[in-house]
């Protein structure tokens, strides 16, 4: 007989880690399942780091509610448990008319969103809050910041095996059957292909999750599950441009991403990115040849920047819904009881702000799986 378990969760990424934080309790019998070696090897740990305000997002969309409630959360426990963070403040800044008028409908769209701290600079006012920058007005979002994600990995991850959870790592999951009101789940390790039975599957699998929901039995397609993969690339400038700037500085973003922005590290590194361009497959290697790209997209706010000061950096992959020229989509988490599979949650397009997210999504989880 299949040994038999409460909750199966399919991914050890930020939102795998949150979720079985959130659930694993006393005498609840929680697995997580990671086809990698540890935890948050892939979009989670390439990321920006950035903790977001819940400004870009439509009213009540999960982005925009997830985000807010994420971010108050975050910062909580950072304080709490002495996890690295700085709030730094944004400035989302405008090169033209064209891009003022952007900027003004996104401090309503962030208003719309309870974002109440925001801050429309003219340029002179942008000027003093940050001289180095050149650009004709600014959205300043104070309660934006930057954390060290490794350690908010590390500290779900310790939590959530202190609260009973088991993590199954180098381990694929290949099928998933209903068994009844279960699942029975086949597993790939090291010893081969094996089973287990759980109650609950969910469904934290990233970059994987429509490849997951799909071998549960939903119809990717019909339910518009499919993932387009998203590539966001980084170089970094050399030290002498440290402090230069004290705010994350962000352009007008485009229609994959929020733009090629300013970031300076908790480290202390200087980093431009992430890029946004559509790929087949996952690749992390870094293009060279983009550097004149990044180099003109800084270039026209931060006219200090010399291109032979750059180098390529790193890159990661978002897994979004929205595919090239598609309009906005929200984030999926849903119980899927009415498509017929009931105690399967499906966590599907949780790319940025998932990070900021991230404790907002697990609560949200848990409420629905009970």
């Amino acid at each position: 007989m299949p040994v038999e378990i409460d909750v199966a969760i399919i991914g050890a990424g930020v939102i795998g880690l949150a979720t079985a934080h959130e659930i694993a309790q006393g005498e609840k019998v929680v697995f997580v399942f990671e086809k990698s070696r540890t935890f948050g090897l892939e979009t989670s740990s390439r990321n920006s780091e950035v903790i977001h305000a819940g400004i870009y997002y439509p009213e009540d969309s999960l982005k925009a509610k997830l985000c807010i409630e994420g971010k108050n959360l975050l910062y909580r426990l950072c304080d709490r448990h002495n996890i690295a963070y700085k709030k730094s403040g944004k400035i989302i800044v405008a090169a033209d008319e064209n891009e003022i008028n952007w900027l003004e409908e996104l401090y309503k769209q962030g208003k719309k969103n309870s974002v109440e701290d925001l801050m429309l600079l003219p340029r002179t006012e942008l000027k003093k809050l940050e001289p180095n920058i050149e650009a004709r007005a600014g959205l300043l979002s104070p309660s934006s910041g930057i954390l060290d994600s490794y350690s908010l990995l590390k500290f779900l991850y310790s939590q959530a095996r202190g609260k009973g959870a088991e993590f199954v790592f180098n381990t694929e999951v290949i099928g998933i059957e209903r068994a009844g009101t279960k699942y029975k789940i086949q597993i790939k390790d090291r010893d081969g292909i094996s089973a287990l039975i759980a109650h609950v599957v969910v469904n934290c699998a990233g970059l994987n999750s429509d490849r997951i929901a799909q071998l549960a039995g939903i119809d990717i397609a019909k339910s518009g599950y499919k993932l387009h993969y998203c590539k966001g690339e980084y170089f970094s400038l050399n030290s002498k441009y440290k402090n230069l700037v004290s705010r994350l500085i962000y352009p007008a973003p485009e229609q994959a991403g929020h733009g090629i922005h300013w970031r300076q590290a908790l480290d202390g590194r200087v980093l431009l990115g992430p890029s946004a361009h559509y790929v087949k497959e996952i690749n992390y290697a870094v293009d060279e040849t983009h550097k004149q790209a990044f180099y003109d997209s800084v270039k026209q706010f931060l006219p200090l920047v010399d291109i032979e000061d750059l180098a390529p950096e790193s890159a990661g992959i978002r897994p979004k819904l929205q595919g090239p020229g598609d309009d906005f989509r929200d984030f999926i988490i849903t119980h899927e009881e009415k498509a017929g599979f009931p105690g399967l949650i499906n966590l599907i397009g949780i790319e940025s702000p998932g990070l900021t997210a991230s404790l907002a999504i697990a609560r949200y989880v848990s409420k629905i799986m009970s």
